[in-house]
């Protein structure tokens, strides 16, 4: 992971320590957002890791879809 895909995963890693315990385990998704976004960072550095991460947050709604969504190559 990049220098920069490291910072961009602090906010990540904060969510998980913080609100996940509170949120519980409802998600809609497999993997979870948090996950998801860790991978995408991982796999494609900062700035299309952030936006491929944003895109799946922003399809998280209760009229959006489920199931299994992994990290495009």
């Amino acid at each position: 992971m990049t220098p920069l895909a490291r910072l961009a995963a602090l906010p990540v890693h904060a969510y998980r320590l913080v609100f996940s315990p509170w949120v519980g385990h409802g998600c809609r998704y497999q993997p979870t957002c948090s996950a998801y976004a860790l991978e995408a960072l991982d796999k494609h550095g900062a700035l299309r890791g952030s936006w491929l991460a944003l895109r799946r947050i922003l399809r998280c709604h209760p009229l959006g879809g489920s199931g299994i969504d992994n990290v495009p190559d």
